[in-house]
């Protein structure tokens, strides 16, 4: 393909074109002295590498054969060096500055109370000199240091064997640890308040026994709704809004059991819907990879961004609580219409000063008095546009809801299979809209990261997948108390119960008696099931 493209633009001959390769991995820059005409410039080689070909005026940025090289010496140091492959092939999340001094700080404090509980105050001794203040150094004697080491590593590894079995529940079954998500302020809700049980749709025998053959496709229009992974913004407890925070590393393996989680399921896609925002796309690439549908059309839209949070973002959600108190602090957070302080026209943090929404977001009004600011600011006529400053839950839903109706909608009604990777609050507004969930409820309602939730366009309802290990998705995460909402009974037509439902998981007023019989022998142990 691409040397069917140089061929056209380098106007070369058939025979000519033989003689012309294309290095793997080494990008080709072209220069137009005519871009309607596409008239090529000869670029000449740069000092430091970069070759060209006859025939072509295209500049290789490297020479070719160095790529190869390379790859020659990586494989000989992996073959050579013991533990380079793991070290070097770890994969490495991006984080912004305000993360790493985050992260950075958090460590330290962390080390700083192991630390401590070595450390005697009295052997800080005073010398006397009140005008240098210096201290003698702690007084951990150098024998002592391998004693000092040994136990700290010891006390580490009971700590994380107690988190390990503390994250085991009475049954033995794991527990979601979502302590480090950005809602750890928010009291864990018990699955008794939530009485709708959802409809979670059984793991294929297919996925779970082997040899029964491929997992049937799943052929009917529908709608799958995925939050992203966690970010390290989400485990530091900042208020992220548009911030462009990247994926943790477990929110990239939360993004990567979504997607083996629909594919256990037989989740075919036709389109995918995203916002501007990394951490949703990275979090659909992520799930398209697991699908084997990277090809997949990828829809970006910053409609379905993140509500702003105005001057609130990458604030410690904590020091806002403490400065501003809780009650104005969770009317921020939570409120449906209330707007947090909005950031300035010159803020870093107003999408009117970065490229990607001045340049790509044309379909807002325009502002004349951000106009104004520009054109003084530019000595010159500069004609802007109105983006968001700061958004309440309620202004959010403004700019998703009328998208997904008129868009994403309208494709599930024509039969498309859709997938929806976004952020919390823009979710929240859409479950707002599809499960008719009041007002007043809305702040209740959570949204558990890298989980697939399926709404389904025949029964209006929102479902789960049963990922096979027989736990109560209630029991292991946190929907908030506005659940009871997002899980209403699922129903057909005629008002019957959808039979995609498993019966294991269904409220007892929903099933018959016979019904019920079934679901408490299947939760009886295997052996208990062949004495019966």
């Amino acid at each position: 393909t691409l040397r069917g493209l140089v061929k056209i633009i380098d106007n070369i001959g058939d025979d000519e074109i033989q003689g012309v390769s294309i290095p793997t991995g080494i990008p080709i820059v072209y220069k137009f002295d005519n871009i309607q005409q596409l008239t090529p410039i000869r670029s000449e080689p740069i000092a430091n590498g970069g070759a060209s070909q006859v025939h072509m005026n295209g500049l290789f940025l490297e020479k070719p054969g160095l790529l190869k090289e390379a790859l020659k010496r990586e494989e000989e140091w992996v073959n050579r060096v013991p533990g380079y492959d793991d070290t070097m092939m770890k994969a490495k999340v991006p984080m912004t500055s305000l993360e790493r001094s985050l992260t950075k700080l958090k460590a330290e404090r962390e080390l700083g109370d192991w630390a401590g509980q070595f450390i005697d105050p009295m052997d800080l001794i005073d010398d006397g000199d009140d005008g240098g203040g210096t201290f003698e150094s702690p007084t951990i004697l150098e024998e002592e240091e391998d004693q000092v080491m040994e136990k700290g590593l010891q006390e580490l590894e009971e700590d994380a064997q107690s988190q390990s079995q503390s994250s085991v529940n009475k049954n033995g079954t794991l527990l979601d640890d979502d302590d480090d998500d950005d809602d750890d302020d928010e009291d864990i809700i018990s699955p008794f308040l939530i009485t709708n049980n959802p409809c979670q749709k059984p793991l294929p025998s297919t996925s779970m026994i082997p040899g029964l053959g491929q997992v049937p496709v799943l052929r009917d229009a529908t709608i799958v709704i995925i939050r992203h992974g966690k970010t390290e913004h989400n485990k530091l407890g900042l208020f992220t809004g548009w911030e462009d925070a990247p994926l943790a590393p477990e929110g990239v393996e939360e993004a990567k059991a979504a997607g083996k989680l629909l594919k256990a399921h037989g989740f075919e896609f036709d389109l995918v819907f995203t916002s501007w925002l990394s951490r949703a796309i990275d979090t659909a690439f992520l799930v398209m990879d697991e699908l084997d549908c990277l090809w997949l059309p990828i829809i970006k839209t910053w409609r379905l961004n993140e509500r702003m949070y105005g001057e609130l973002t990458g604030l410690s959600k904590q020091m806002v609580k403490q400065r501003h108190g809780a009650k104005q602090f969770m009317a921020w957070r939570r409120g449906y219409k209330v707007r947090p302080p909005p950031v300035s026209s010159f803020s870093p943090l107003y999408p009117g000063n970065d490229k990607r929404y001045t340049k790509f977001m044309k379909d807002v009004r325009l502002s004349l008095s951000e106009s104004i600011i520009r054109s003084i600011e530019g000595k010159g006529l500069k004609v802007t546009r109105k983006f968001p400053k700061s958004e309440s839950l309620y202004d959010c839903m403004e700019r998703t809801v009328p998208y997904f109706t008129q868009q994403i909608e309208a494709e599930a009604n024509n039969g498309k299979r859709i997938l929806i990777a976004s952020s919390e609050n823009a979710i929240r507004g859409l479950l707002m809209h599809l499960c008719d969930i009041p007002e007043n409820e809305i702040v209740g309602l959570e949204i558990p990261n890298g989980l697939p939730l399926i709404f389904d366009i025949k029964s209006k309802c929102v479902k789960l997948l049963d990922d096979g290990t027989g736990r109560d998705p209630l029991e292991v995460y946190n929907f908030g108390k506005a659940g009871n909402y997002l899980f209403r009974p699922c129903k057909k037509e005629d008002g019957s119960i959808d039979e995609e439902c498993d019966i294991r998981f269904m409220s007892d007023y929903e099933i018959s008696d016979e019904d019920k019989a079934i679901a408490e022998l299947i939760k009886l142990p295997r052996a208990a099931q062949t004495a019966i």
